[in-house]
Order: C-alpha cells, then sequence, then structure tokens
C-alpha cells in the first residue's frame, strides 16, 4: 500500500531506527491530554457562563463552536508548518500559544473576548493534535510505533472522560474561570517537557526547506469554515443560508483539488491518494468518528427517557465508555506491534460493528446491563481500530509530509464527529418520528436508538469494505514495498 518510489531521507530514517525516548511521549502524551481536555471540560460551564454574562444560549454556544471551527479550519495548515518549519519548534509554539490562550479565557472580561480566547485556543489545540501523532515515528523506533499510538489514544480518552467530572468540581469549588485556568500549569509543564526531551532532528536551510502553499491553505481553511458552520449552525430546517454554505463548501473543494494539482510544494499531495491507502484510511476515520459521535448524541435520550435513569445515573453510564477507552489504549497499541496495523484495523471494525449492532437489540431485552455489555465491544474496538489506522497511515510516511498527513487524520476525524451529530441526530429523529425528544414516549425513543445503531452498523461495514477495496487495489498498483512520499 505505498508508493514505489523511495526517497533517501526515508532510506536513511529506515536504516537509523528513532531514539526511544521516555520523556519525549510523556510530552507528546501531555500535548494530546491538553487538547482533549481543551475540547471536554468547558462544556459543562456553559450554564454558568450564560448567567456570568448574561447571555442567551445561542451566544454562548460560541464558546464552544470558535474552539471546534479555529481546530478544523486551521489543523492541516497547522500540521504542513510543522514539516516546513520543523515538528519541534511548532509544537512547542502551540503548546505556548494553547497556554496563553487558556490564560485569556480565565481573565476574559466579556463575553465576546473569551470568545476569541477560545478561537486561539483551538489555534494552538490544532497543532498539537496535528503534531503529536506526527512527532511519534520521531520518538520511537519502527517497532513500537503501535503502542505509541495507543498511549496517545488513551490520553485522549482520559481528556474526554476527565473534562467534565473536572469541569464540574472546578465550577462547584471556585467558578467558571478556573476551568481554563487549571490548563495554565499543565500547559507550562508540557512546554517545559518537550523543550528538554523532544529531540531536535536535522536543522534545515533554506534551500532544502520544502515551501509552504498559502493559497492552498486559505482556500481549504475557508472551504472547512464554511462546512462546519454547515452542519453546526442553529435551525430545525435545511433553510438557504445552509445551502449557500454547502454550495461553498462544494465549491471550495474543487478549487483546493485545481490549486494542489499546480502547486510546486502543495499543502497536500494528491498522488498520494492514488498510490496508497491514504484515502481509506482518512475515509474509515471519519466513517469511525461518525459512528462514535451517534453513542454521544443517541446514549443521553435513550438512557434517561426510554430507561428512565437520572441525570447522574446517566452520567455514570455514559463514563463507561471513555474509561473502557482510556484502559484498552496500550494494549490495542501492543497488538498493532505484534500483528500488524492492516489485520488489527479489520479486527478493531469488526468489534464495532458487532457493538453497534448490539447496542441496536441487546437494551430493548435486558435495559441497562445490554446498553453497557454493547459498549463494552464497541469502545475496545474503536481503540484498536485507532491505534492500528493511525500506525498504518503514518508508518511509512516521509518526514517533509508527516504533519499534513497527521492534520489530515485530526480532520478527518473532526469532520465524522460534526457529521454524526448532525447526520446521526437526524437519524435519531427520524427513527423516534418526531424531533421533539423530550415529549416522544419511550417505546418511540426506543425505535428510534434500533434505527440509528442500525444505521451505524451499516456504515462500519461500508469502512470495512473500502478498507478491503483499497488493500485490493494497493496490492495490484504497488505490489513491491516502498515509501508512501518520494
Amino acid at each position: 500500500m505505498a508508493n514505489p518510489s523511495i526517497s533517501d531521507d526515508t532510506l536513511k530514517e529506515r536504516s537509523t531506527p528513532a531514539p526511544s525516548s521516555g520523556w519525549a511521549l510523556v510530552s507528546l502524551a501531555l500535548s494530546m491530554l491538553l487538547s482533549s481536555l481543551g475540547v471536554s471540560i468547558a462544556n459543562v460551564a456553559l450554564p454558568a457562563m450564560a448567567e456570568a454574562f448574561a447571555a442567551p444560549f445561542q451566544d454562548v454556544q460560541w464558546i464552544i463552536l470558535s474552539y471546534l471551527l479555529a481546530v478544523t479550519v486551521a489543523i492541516v495548515g497547522a500540521g504542513r508548518l510543522g514539516d516546513v518549519l520543523g515538528h519541534r519548534r511548532v509544537l512547542l509554539a502551540g503548546v505556548l500559544l494553547f497556554t496563553a490562550a487558556s490564560l485569556l479565557c480565565g481573565l476574559a472580561p466579556t463575553l465576546a473576548t473569551l470568545i476569541a480566547a477560545r478561537g486561539a485556543q483551538g489555534l494552538g489545540a490544532a497543532v498539537l493534535m496535528a503534531l503529536t501523532v506526527a512527532f511519534v515515528r520521531e520518538t520511537v523506533p519502527r517497532e513500537r510505533t503501535g503502542r505509541a499510538m495507543g498511549l496517545l489514544g488513551t490520553m485522549s480518552a482520559i481528556g474526554t472522560a476527565l473534562g467534565p467530572s473536572l469541569g464540574g468540581a472546578l465550577i462547584a469549588g471556585f467558578d467558571w474561570r478556573a476551568i481554563f485556568l487549571v490548563l495554565v500549569p499543565l500547559g507550562l509543564t508540557a512546554f517545559l517537557v518537550g523543550s528538554l526531551a523532544l529531540p531536535k532532528g536535522q536543522p534545515s536551510t533554506a534551500a532544502n526547506r520544502p515551501g509552504f502553499d498559502l493559497p492552498g491553505t486559505l482556500v481549504l481553511a475557508l472551504t472547512l469554515a464554511a462546512y462546519t458552520l454547515a452542519v453546526t449552525a442553529n435551525g430545525e430546517h435545511f433553510d438557504l443560508p445552509h445551502v449557500a454554505l454547502v454550495v461553498l463548501a462544494a465549491a471550495g473543494t474543487g478549487l483546493f483539488v485545481r490549486i494542489e494539482s499546480r502547486a510546486g510544494s502543495p499543502l497536500i499531495r494528491l498522488a498520494a491518494f492514488r498510490y496508497d491507502g491514504l484515502g481509506a484510511g482518512l475515509g474509515m476515520n471519519a466513517l469511525v468518528a461518525t459512528v462514535m459521535m451517534t453513542t454521544l448524541v443517541v446514549g443521553p435520550f435513550y438512557l434517561s427517557r426510554a430507561l428512565g435513569l437520572s441525570n447522574a445515573f446517566v452520567g455514570v453510564v455514559m463514563s463507561i465508555g471513555p474509561v473502557i477507552s482510556a484502559l484498552t489504549g496500550l494494549p490495542s497499541g501492543r497488538l498493532v506491534d505484534r500483528l500488524g496495523a492492516q489485520s488489527v484495523v479489520f479486527a478493531g471494525l469488526a468489534a464495532m460493528a458487532v457493538g453497534a449492532f448490539l447496542l441496536a437489540t441487546l437494551p430493548a431485552v435486558f435495559g441497562i446491563s445490554g446498553y453497557v455489555a454493547a459498549i463494552a465491544i464497541l469502545t475496545p474496538g474503536y481503540q484498536l481500530f485507532q491505534a492500528a489506522n493511525n500506525t498504518a497511515v503514518m508508518m511509512d510516511i516521509g518526514p517533509d509530509q508527516r504533519g499534513a498527513i497527521s492534520g489530515l487524520l485530526s480532520l478527518s476525524r473532526n469532520l465524522g464527529l460534526m457529521t454524526g451529530a448532525s447526520v446521526m441526530g437526524a437519524v435519531f429523529a427520524f427513527g423516534v418520528g418526531s424531533g421533539d425528544m423530550a415529549s416522544a414516549p419511550a417505546n418511540a425513543i426506543a425505535a428510534g436508538m434500533q434505527t440509528t445503531f442500525m444505521v451505524a452498523a451499516a456504515l462500519v461495514v461500508v469502512g470495512m469494505a473500502i478498507g478491503l477495496a483499497s488493500r485490493a487495489l494497493c496490492a495490484r498498483v504497488a505490489p513491491t514495498e516502498g515509501s508512501r512520499e518520494g
């Protein structure tokens, strides 16, 4: 699954294993934790911030949306900037930006200032998400790549699980500002450890430094902004502004492809999608993220409305998935190193397909125990897939494209999450037969649950078909091993 051309840099890298540094991995793990906490810790504080600023929910939700929008728009460009200027330098700058923005969030005197600071925090998080994965191949030997990817998956899950509980405790003990201020010492720690432990790599000169595709970066950012606003904007109907944003996103995609095909130093080398499994890896990543978002969108409604659980008990049950994810990240990475990325990708997808099917069937028979049992199969499958797919995509990428490709991986996941929240939410409403979940009867909620997770299981099967088709195509096009980025 590779381009048959092999660059001198890649040959040199293969002959000289990357140094293994425990402290370097600690730095990457802290960076992943920061970006994950940045997403999850603020949600619980929205009511407190709405009260503090005397603002309606439609305005306060931009505290979340500005962060997600900044991450989505900037993540590929941030990764490519690391390829051009050096992964270590840009990663550390991203940590500083995230930390400074967190401080500004905690001190923000107005809602507008807070929203702007959250956008800056999202820009820093985009650097962290893109370059932590990109840095793995510079930090650990090739045969331990899966384990490192599993560690990053574990830290992401810990951040997701820890954010709401930590945020709630900080708000109860102090106020909403504490949820941002607590990120400052964590960010400074990540910067200090990274400064001391991350490998510096080979210094680049103006002659051998790759160029930065500014036109392509700007067009991609505007395209992603249009799509993000289209799927996250308020409104029960797909009205004219939504249509205009979708049309703009489609036109921007065409223009971006045209620019990249002519650029001397493209942001994304389109040839990579033809020669290897990169396109399949990104497509499967988006589908899997869509399915995982479905559990977050549908789960609380089913648990509270169909099973009649209290809000506190719903929170406990919803935390089971992230806890399992955190516990299975490292074992998943070890399996990738032992069995090979491609085999584990399909094992993870198979487990996810079974888990999604069981979510559609078991709770109707066994109630809460059936729900938990299905989650206990779905979530480890997700961690297996993530560790294996990240390893498969990044393993043979040349150093001059790792940041951009890692950014694409994170972007595909974010787009899957946003699309899952929008599209699968619509599927759930269709299955229920009403958009008013508060007044829908329990049996209608249960029917919506079954419909939605049957669709989710089908999406995973589609992902498996994409992977199998890509493997067959790559076997015909590139039967000999080589580097993706020559």
